[in-house]
């Protein structure tokens, strides 16, 4: 419990100071978070991240990460989208010349690792830089925290019924329930002093929404460790486990309330 503290307080705070100051260190900061959730991932698959097969998957996640204003490739005359189309294609043709060595299983998990890290934490770039965009992710993280220690608290005070126990056993129904009203009420406060929405409506309905599909990324990681086999998705973050123990909330949450409209 004393290392988790420590590594929260340590880690918490950098992390904060790095939203605010913005800009590049805020950008390295978030290449080098997707970077480790690529690696834990691949890991977890047994992919070497060094072999080719790793490699690969880290360049499909880079693709859809790192900003236009970082990386142009008006070089090579294709979109960034239209690029990593053409290398799904020569991607599923490694399984072809490489004999099945390469299985089209592995490609699907390289693409579809890309795309859940990749977008995952470019959406949390994008918002970020957006006019508003320091308020704006702080309140995706209170509310995206609020949810997780409401339903912490709620579970284990009323908890009865298992909200999904193939993929996460300890969690109920009343833990799901007492972390949205707990996001509820915390996003009405801050919502009263730093108005991010035009008007209530949309932000209540912002609030469900992130409450909601953060709880769904919590239930899709805890199903890639129990169809994998593994505890924590990695070990880097001494007591909390891997980046995208600490991140899967987030990185799903933000792909979602950019194709909601929400960023803008």
């Amino acid at each position: 419990m004393k290392q988790r503290l420590i590594t929260g307080v340590i880690g918490g705070a950098g992390f904060i100071g790095l939203i605010i100051l913005g800009g590049i260190p805020f950008t390295l900061l978030m290449i080098a978070l997707a970077t480790i959730a690529m690696w834990e991932l691949l890991r977890m698959k047994r992919i070497q991240p060094f072999s080719i097969r790793g490699a690969t998957g880290m360049l499909f996640m880079w693709l859809l990460l790192i900003p236009e204003n970082l990386v142009s490739l008006n070089w090579i005359h294709l979109q960034r989208l239209e690029l990593f189309l053409l290398l799904i294609v020569v991607l599923l043709a490694l399984t072809v010349i490489t004999k099945n060595s390469f299985t089209f299983d592995e490609a699907g998990f390289v693409i579809l690792a890309s795309v859940y890290v990749g977008y995952g934490f470019h959406y949390f770039m994008y918002a970020r830089f957006l006019d508003n965009g320091l308020w704006l992710i702080f309140f995706i993280l209170v509310l995206v925290w609020a949810t997780d220690s409401g339903a912490y608290f709620a579970g284990k005070r009323f908890g009865k019924r298992k909200l999904w126990p193939e993929i996460s056993p300890k969690k109920t129904i009343e833990g799901s329930l007492g972390g949205t009203a707990l996001a509820i009420i915390i996003g009405a406060i801050f919502t009263l002093f730093i108005p991010i929405f035009p008007s209530w409506g949309i932000a209540i309905l912002f609030m469900l929404v992130v409450s909601l599909t953060g709880q769904l990324g919590d239930l899709v990681e805890s199903a890639f460790k129990r169809h994998y086999a593994v505890k924590d998705s990695g070990h880097v973050l001494p007591g909390h486990g891997g980046i995208l123990d600490r991140f899967d909330s987030l990185i799903f949450v933000m792909p979602i309330i950019y194709l909601l409209g929400f960023l803008y």
